[in-house]
């Protein structure tokens, strides 16, 4: 993460800002996450160098940026235009060249480059999406804050074991909701 200069992934008027552990608003309702999450979720998913990570919901880039420092690929997709252009104009300007970023809604993922050995949820959900659990490869690790009946969040991490899937409770979390087909598709 120290290799990584955050301050270039919030608006300017932040970047006073940028280092202090706490959310950051980033444009379009959307943040950039406190560096503590950014740790927790990216050490959750135990990567290794030549791991392929899809990250759901990319917002400013940072943590795809993060991501991209300790495995061999990330494709990301985020759902706001806006978000995907400048986060890919970002990271190219920072000579990141192991990412990938899509603009669509991350409810379908990106099968065509599936499986994943981690895929890691940025925006709350009330569930993980069937799709998201299909691209994940046999042992893939995946992050998600999911919501509870109660409003709550709870990071969970989700481990394929074949046709099989674990869950592991993480740590109580908030985060702004996932939005796109999750919010209408029939569970």
């Amino acid at each position: 993460m120290e290799s990584v200069p955050r301050h270039l992934f919030v608006p300017p008027a932040s970047r006073a800002e940028a280092y202090e552990d706490r959310p950051l608003e980033i444009g379009g309702g959307q943040t950039i996450s406190q560096p503590t999450i950014v740790a927790i979720m990216t050490v959750a998913l135990k990567l290794e160098p030549n791991d392929r990570v899809l990250e759901i919901g990319t917002g400013s880039g940072y943590q795809a940026a993060v991501l991209s420092r300790l495995c061999r690929s990330v494709y990301t997709i985020e759902i706001d235009p806006e978000l995907a252009a400048s986060a890919t104009r970002r990271l190219h300007d920072l000579g990141i060249t192991n990412v990938i970023v899509r603009f669509g809604d991350g409810f379908y993922g990106w099968p065509e480059a599936a499986p994943f050995d981690a895929i890691m949820v940025t925006a709350s959900t009330p569930r993980v999406p069937q799709a998201l659990l299909e691209q994940l490869a046999d042992g893939g690790r995946l992050i998600a804050p999911v919501e509870r009946r109660d409003h709550d969040q709870q990071l969970e991490r989700i481990i394929r074991h074949g046709p099989h899937f674990t869950r592991e409770p993480l740590d109580p979390v908030t985060f702004v909701p996932m939005t796109g087909a999750i919010r209408t598709a029939p569970k």
